[in-house]
Order: C-alpha cells, then sequence, then structure tokens
C-alpha cells in the first residue's frame, strides 16, 4: 500500500492550487462566460475539480472553455501537475478525476478501493496524441530515426548528431557536430512511461530498462519539469532532443520521422490514431475500465506507435449524487464528437475510435452514487 502521509501532503498541495484557480471569480473564463450564465438552461452547478497529466493540458484548456458555455454553473478546474501527480491526487481524495498518460496499475487499482468505493477507478481513454521526438537542429526540420538509434542517443552511447548510426538513416542530409544533449521529465510523467515502453518493447537490446514514468537514473543529459519544462530547454540549447506530447512542440523545433516495418512514418494525428486501432483491452479488468494495450511493434502501414493514449480516471462511484451528474455530464462532453474535434483543433490531438468513443460513453454511465 502507498504511504499515506506523502499523499496527504500531496492532496493539501492540490487543493490549495486549485482553490488559487478558483478565486476570485464564479466565471473564471471570463465575461464570455457570464453572459453565458445569464442566458443558459442548465441548471448544472458546483464543483469538479481535476489534476494530472500535463500533455492534456491544452485539450482540457479547450474542454474547460466548451463545457463552460454549456454548462456556465459548474465550476471546472485543472490543475496540470503531471500524470503520476493527478493519479496520485484521486487516490488521496483531492480532486475528482485524474488525467493520466498511463492506466492505473494493480496496486493503484486496489487503493482506488479506499477513495472510490469497493469498485475503484475507471480508466477511460480521453485523448489520444503522438509524442514527438524533436530536437534543436537550426536548418533542420526532420530527420529519420529507428527505436535503436533513439535508445543510444538517450543513453549516451550515441554523442553527436553526425554519428555514423543518424547519418546512415539519412544519406541525404548534412548532420552537424554539435553534441547530443538528450533532456528527460524530472517528474514521474505518463509521458516517460509511453516512450520507455516504446524503445523497450521496440529496442530491447538498446533500452533494457522496464517501462517507467520515473527517467532511469545514472544517464547523462538534462531534465526538466513537465511537458513545457522540456520543450522550453530544447528551444534553448542546440543539439538538445527530447520526447513530448505532439500538442507541445515548439514551430522551431525538428521531428523524427519513425521506422514502422520498412517504412519511416512522420508524426500526425492520423498517424497516432491508426496505431491506437491496433490496440488490445488490458486483460484482469473490470467490465467497464478500458485500460489500453497497445502494439508498439506494429507494421501497419501508415501508423506511429510511438503514442500516447490520455485517461481520464474517475471513481466508479461517488457519495454525493450531484457530483455523479456533474462527472457524467463533463466526462460525456469529452468523448463527444464536439468536445474531440475542439480538442484536435486546439491540441493537435486524433479523435478517438468511434467504437471506443461508444465504450467510454457506457463506461460513464456506469458511474454511480455510492450508499
Amino acid at each position: 500500500m502507498r504511504p499515506n502521509r506523502p499523499a496527504r501532503s500531496l492532496a493539501t498541495v492540490v487543493l490549495a492550487t486549485l482553490a488559487l484557480t478558483a478565486c476570485g471569480s464564479d466565471y473564471p473564463l471570463g465575461d464570455a462566460q457570464r453572459e453565458a450564465a445569464e442566458n443558459s438552461t442548465s441548471t448544472l452547478s458546483g464543483v469538479l475539480s481535476g489534476a494530472g497529466s500535463s500533455a492534456q493540458g491544452p485539450a482540457m484548456d479547450s474542454w474547460i472553455a466548451g463545457f463552460g458555455t454549456l454548462h456556465p454553473k459548474v465550476q471546472l478546474q485543472y490543475s496540470p501537475d503531471g500524470s503520476g501527480a493527478g493519479r496520485s491526487a484521486l487516490l488521496a481524495g483531492a480532486v475528482n478525476f485524474a488525467g493520466s498518460d498511463a492506466y492505473l496499475q494493480e496496486e493503484e487499482m486496489e487503493d482506488a478501493k479506499a477513495v472510490c468505493g469497493p469498485e475503484g477507478a475507471l480508466d477511460i481513454p480521453a485523448y489520444i496524441s503522438p509524442i514527438a521526438v524533436a530536437f534543436n537542429l537550426p536548418g533542420i526540420e526532420s530527420l529519420n530515426l529507428d527505436a535503436d538509434t533513439i535508445a543510444r542517443m538517450f543513453r549516451g552511447e550515441i554523442e553527436t548528431w553526425n554519428d555514423p548510426a543518424i547519418a546512415a538513416l539519412n544519406p541525404e542530409t548534412q548532420l552537424p557536430e554539435t553534441r547530443i544533449t538528450p533532456v528527460s521529465r524530472a517528474d514521474d510523467s505518463g509521458t516517460t512511461e509511453n516512450f520507455t515502453e516504446y524503445l523497450h518493447e521496440v529496442a530491447p537490446g538498446a533500452w533494457p530498462d522496464e517501462p517507467s514514468g520515473t527517467w532511469p537514473g545514472g544517464l547523462q543529459g538534462e531534465n526538466a519539469q513537465g511537458s513545457s519544462g522540456v520543450v522550453s530547454t530544447v528551444t534553448r540549447t542546440e543539439g538538445a532532443v527530447t520526447y513530448a506530447d505532439d500538442s507541445v512542440i515548439d514551430d522551431s523545433m525538428g521531428t523524427a520521422n519513425l521506422l514502422v516495418g520498412t517504412e519511416f512514418v512522420p508524426i500526425s494525428a492520423e498517424a497516432a490514431s491508426t496505431a491506437v486501432e491496433q490496440s488490445t483491452r488490458v486483460p484482469g479488468r473490470g467490465e467497464h475500465d478500458i485500460a489500453l494495450q497497445l502494439d508498439r511493434r506494429t507494421t501497419a502501414p501508415g501508423a506511429y506507435p510511438l503514442v500516447l493514449v490520455s485517461y481520464q480516471i474517475y471513481c466508479s462511484s461517488y457519495e454525493d449524487a450531484d457530483l455523479v451528474e456533474r462527472v457524467r455530464t463533463f466526462g460525456q462532453y469529452v468523448v463527444s464528437e464536439e468536445g474531440q474535434q475542439t480538442s484536435a483543433e486546439a491540441a493537435k490531438s486524433a479523435p478517438i475510435p468511434a467504437s471506443l468513443a461508444e465504450e467510454a460513453r457506457e463506461a460513464l454511465e456506469s458511474i454511480s452514487v455510492r450508499d
């Protein structure tokens, strides 16, 4: 079981952050929300709080805005502290839901029962996006890379951009002698877990470490807090390379085309969606838990398997009926066609497949009031 003291400390921090976010106005979206409230027929009201994935942050901003026009009396708050922090906050009872780029692990599923009731919590896919391998090499917008080469770059085994391994994959590109500076996440990150899972499954010889949300110790390079932190570090460091959700990649940065089968696939929302279509449900979960097992080794044409499926994690039951209504209504908006389109426009995400959206709607409807 997870120690209680850190969870309580985290709960205090998250609650204080969310309180500051909401402080000073019943309409945090400003005059547009105030006007919508005056004209709205929605009777939904109250507070709905979440925390977690920073990769999901741009999409969450768009969902908060869109949901706020439909239900302007709901105070929807989200703190993008990282996936691990979000899951811990939910398990500590500090927030109503978590955003996470990784589904709950078995130990966390067990811990959730203390807060969420005997059926625990539900992983519901909300956001699909490719993870970019992004770099700062002026004049170079894209490079062909395979998983083995990427792994050795991040382990410090390939030290310069004109290394023969990179040059062999990019014979028509004039590569500089610039030193490679790998930049990783300092916080517990679902993006890190997805990235290391891809490297471990596709190039286990070059990346023997088991997938983890925490970056392996002892490796060279720099680290930074959150998606914005690693991107900021790379933009000011020539020769730096990182991994981050495509929505936060700066236009000045180059990105890698991944070797899939015999072709190099550029990063795109469509390619990410193709990869997710190859996934299966994680076995041994409850009927309404939609944790997905991605096929990182897929050779499907046009698939980009370095992809994250970001979840919204809800309790299977809550003690307050009004809260259940807010949770269900917001969750349904997120997985709706409107919500997914809003996210795609704001964050370059890929709409979740129709069959997955239907499963998500059924899961949300199963959330109940706990006796």
